[in-house]
């Protein structure tokens, strides 16, 4: 546990706090590239702003250093301050570097994680204000993007709540009304807001968010989580996300256990371990985790990502810690050798985005930037470190 606590603050949060805090115009840079030359002018997203305010306030919960809760605040005073919109409510897609609104549009994918950060925030600090906010994005989901009719929630709508076109959470997204990747990361911050927040309504969001799950996202045959769904549920592509199955894995028995009902947990504890055997046929001979699979074209993509190699971690390790499975514990192991000799930068700090398929290193995407943050490898160190 020990190279576990020093991953997260030597390697991790030190590179954040070092290099990407913008003490000028608030909240963090928007993107350094894989060289580590910061572009003090990139946008500035709600994704990375939600994840970064997320980090550094559980980072603090667990090690009560004061510098991670300074860093917290100056996450949420950007993420109030700037990306919420005050006159119709939800917060940006990005804002300029200097935080005026750039990309207006509402992603309810967006809406979770500033809920997320909110919530974590709230959790360390009782804060109302960001309880206030937290509430509010809440609000806002259940009123412009649930779907009563058919259950669930949809991508996107404009600034002012309106229906657009292109609802895609990012460029290789298929543009459909409903995604796994939506719901998972809308299940993750209510759970996260029901820790201090405690509302039949909220309890009720989770326990509907855990029945879409069963009912439409993970397939009963295969185990794996479909993708892509118009408004009726009906899958729309085959692609399988081997990353999104194992973290999808042990989501599902957090948001089950904060619920606090023994059926519910039991239940899902169930298809949670359906999910994460089926993820193992992503597992590569070096203890990594590919990316994806496309059955229709029979296309393996087997680059490394930063992310999925974190979430292999934290399920399997789940799998063991819960329910006593040997073999989960010896992929949760494996996957972190992995990730120590070839996915962090032992040099200059935080996680390259990738290895590809040949074992070299990923330079074309940022070392930090709109999607790369201190979220999903921070969060298996923590995990690991409140556990054991």
């Amino acid at each position: 546990m020990n190279r576990m606590l020093s991953t997260l603050e030597d390697n991790i949060l030190r590179f954040w706090l070092d290099k990407m805090v913008d003490t000028e115009r608030g909240g963090f840079y928007g993107k350094m590239d894989a060289e580590g030359v910061v572009d003090r002018d990139a946008p500035k997203g709600a994704i990375l702003t939600g994840r970064i305010l997320w980090t550094m306030a559980a980072a603090y919960r667990i090690t009560q250093n004061p510098e991670y809760l300074t860093a917290a605040t100056h996450a949420k005073r950007f993420l109030i301050d700037k990306l919420y919109d005050e006159e119709y409510g939800g917060v940006y897609w990005s804002v300029t570097a200097e935080g005026a609104p750039l990309d207006t549009k509402k992603q309810f994918y967006a809406l979770g994680f500033a809920i997320y950060g909110l919530s974590e925030y709230v959790r360390v600090t009782g804060d109302e204000e960001a309880l206030h906010y937290a509430i509010k994005l809440y609000d806002s989901i259940e009123e412009h993007s649930h779907d009563k009719r058919y259950g669930g929630y949809i991508e996107a709508t404009s600034r002012d709540w309106q229906p657009i076109e292109d609802m895609r959470l990012s460029t290789k997204d298929r543009n459909d009304r409903k995604s796994m990747n939506t719901h998972l990361h809308i299940i993750e911050p209510y759970a996260n807001l029901l820790r201090v927040w405690r509302s039949d309504e909220l309890v009720e969001s989770v326990c509907g968010l855990l029945d879409i799950f069963e009912k439409h996202i993970v397939d009963p045959e295969s185990g794996h989580l479909r993708l892509f769904f118009d408004d009726e549920w009906r899958s729309q592509t085959a692609m399988i996300s081997y990353g999104h199955d194992i973290e999808a894995a042990w989501l599902i028995i957090e948001a089950a256990t904060v619920v606090g009902d023994a059926t519910l947990i039991e239940h899902f504890g169930g298809l949670a371990r359906r999910i994460a055997a089926a993820a193992a046929e992503g597992l590569q001979s070096d203890g990594s985790m590919a990316y994806e699979y496309d059955p229709e074209s029979q296309h393996h993509d087997n680059d490394r990502h930063w992310w999925v190699q974190a979430e292999t971690v934290v399920g399997y390790f789940y799998m063991w810690h819960l329910y006593g499975d040997e073999e989960a514990l010896e992929r949760a192991v494996r996957a972190w050798e992995y990730i120590d000799n070839d996915i962090i930068d032992h040099t200059n700090g935080e996680w390259w985005w990738s290895r590809k398929a040949d074992g070299t290193i990923n330079m074309q995407e940022d070392k930090a930037g709109f999607w790369k943050c201190p979220y999903h490898n921070s969060r298996m160190c923590i995990e690991l470190l409140q556990t054991m």
